[in-house]
């Protein structure tokens, strides 16, 4: 009963986290806008990112501004191209980090976050606030409970989102191609499935404002469905969504004009 109850909470905790936190909160709503949020509602999603002990929003923010700028260039180096094996992205995506030689990419974030002081505070103590995680889970469930609830919960959400990150651009169905750009990202439906819709991420690439991310029938984007819950319950508005302005793409290989990244 004890390993049913941990494992519960583990799973919960995994999708407040990497589900609401960093899909919803992080990528959907603080990078890319996607939505309307007040400061209450954006500080409890930024939270519950930092809760899945990944870094801090801003590193995070400041990274896929990176990536996004580079990936969208005809001369994107390797790192961001994903022309190299699983292997070696292995070591460079885990153990290594690209260094930009200026901040032009900050300019690709929206005016606030850099100065945000809840982000800022959040950037400086996140470790903080995962030791503290792990502390009241240790009082509750005891050391076999921080094992599984932090410390392999996190470790997965590490691997499972460079996993994801990896195959989303080399392998799968590459649906859309942004006109100009060395890398369009690819959607595997699994992954799709199993990231809370963060593998659709050709669709990703190709309508970057949008909250929704997958498009089809099947294409279950479960960080879309919290949106959409959120803005029945008026927590979040003026929700951006492809769909609302445009029909679903029918044929398997179709190419459209994206939205600019």
């Amino acid at each position: 009963m004890e390993t049913t109850t941990t494992t519960i909470i583990s799973l919960a905790l995994t999708f407040l986290t990497l589900c609401i936190g960093h899909s919803v909160g992080l990528h959907r709503g603080v990078i890319h806008r996607t939505y309307q949020v007040g400061p209450i509602v954006r500080g409890v999603l930024s939270y519950l990112f930092v809760l899945s002990g990944l870094g801090g929003p801003i590193s995070w923010a400041r990274l896929h501004a990176i990536r996004d700028f580079w990936q969208n260039q005809p001369d994107c180096p390797r790192y961001f191209a994903y022309d190299h094996s699983i292997v070696r992205d292995f070591g460079w995506n885990l153990h290594l980090r690209f260094e930009p030689v200026d901040n032009r990419t900050d300019s690709r974030l929206p005016t606030d976050v850099l100065r945000d002081p809840w982000l800022r505070f959040l950037e400086w103590t996140w470790p903080l606030h995962t030791v503290l995680l792990a502390i009241a889970i240790f009082l509750v469930l005891g050391p076999g409970g921080v094992a599984v609830c932090v410390c392999a919960r996190t470790a997965a959400g590490i691997l499972g989102h460079w996993a994801v990150g990896y195959a989303a651009h080399a392998w799968g169905e590459r649906r859309f191609v942004v006109p100009g750009a060395k890398e369009s990202g690819t959607n595997v439906w699994i992954l799709g499935v199993l990231s809370f819709g963060e593998g659709f991420h050709n669709n990703h690439h190709a309508f970057p404002s949008s909250a929704r991310m997958g498009m089809r029938l099947g294409e279950l984007d479960l960080g879309w469905v919290v949106i959409w819950i959120l803005e029945k319950l008026t927590l979040v508005r003026a929700v951006a969504a492809w769909h609302r302005t445009r029909p679903v793409p029918d044929a398997p290989n179709e190419t459209l004009s994206a939205d600019p990244a």
